[in-house]
């Protein structure tokens, strides 16, 4: 991993906690610098900290991932200060659930904005210059879920489809461009958003450092799909081959409500 990514510039949105957080200390151990994204600047400087004291160089970009001009400025700033960007690692994201029977269309759009649009904005603003160059590496962060739907995750899944959907469309459109595509696919990562949930060994947790040295592994073979961790392919297979059983499945594990825990996520 070190000559992979040494030298590189990365881009990673939702970089404050989690996946994002770890991808960036990870990559900070292989001499990557970076731009990190997020809404909060304490906690950007509290990882670009981390990120430098491992020897690498970080650029702080505080940005509300709902606004696409704040969006095509981080780029901009980062191209103004690296010349290129060669990995973007799209990874924002907020957890919303509602029963489709309780669901307002309010909240649908929210999870729409963070879930969706912000990564499809991202994807817009560094496209350019990547084909400009016929290089880069565009990595989307959905989740499995979307492979499976599990209730009562209605807005949070129906917004990660959306984007499963248009990066299966964009990795066609970029084939022969030089510029690589990657969809990954984590079941329940061990991060704030899902901290206090009760997870059935069917959708085990995965850790967020084990879940971002997956990434950077699938990266670096230019794989198409990352899904993880392993226990999530029994569902995922069950879905694609006998989908009612899959549905039993969710029934039979306790998978459908166990998310309604007044303990956990938000």
């Amino acid at each position: 991993m070190p000559n992979f990514f040494q030298n590189k510039t990365a881009l990673i949105s939702g970089a404050s906690s989690g996946i994002g957080k770890a991808l960036a200390l990870q990559l900070a151990q292989s001499g990557c610098k970076m731009a990190l994204l997020a809404r909060t600047l304490e906690r950007l400087e509290e990882v670009a900290q981390q990120v430098r004291s491992l020897g690498a160089e970080a650029l702080v970009l505080p940005t509300d991932l709902t606004d696409p001009n704040a969006i095509r400025t981080a780029v901009q700033t980062t191209l103004s200060a690296w010349g290129e960007i060669d990995f973007v690692f799209s990874n924002a994201g907020q957890y919303h659930r509602s029963p489709i029977r309780d669901l307002k269309v309010e909240l649908l759009r929210q999870s729409m904005e963070i879930n969706f649009y912000s990564h499809v904005e991202l994807v817009l603003a560094c496209l350019p210059s990547m084909l400009e160059r016929k290089s880069g590496h565009l990595v989307l962060v959905s989740t499995m879920d979307a492979k499976k739907g599990i209730p009562p995750d209605t807005p949070y899944v129906a917004a990660k489809c959306a984007l499963a959907g248009f990066g299966d469309i964009l990795r066609q459109e970029l084939h022969g461009s030089g510029v690589q595509v990657t969809l990954v696919f984590p079941g329940r990562v061990d991060t704030p958003m899902v901290a206090n949930l009760e997870v059935p060994w069917i959708s085990a947790k995965i850790s967020a450092a084990a879940c971002a040295k997956a990434i950077l592994k699938g990266v670096q073979r230019r794989k198409a799909e990352i899904i993880l961790p392993p226990q999530t392919y029994l569902l995922y297979y069950l879905q694609v081959f006998a989908p009612r059983l899959a549905d039993f499945a969710v029934r039979f594990f306790r998978l459908e409500g166990w998310e309604r825990s007044e303990r956990g996520a938000s």
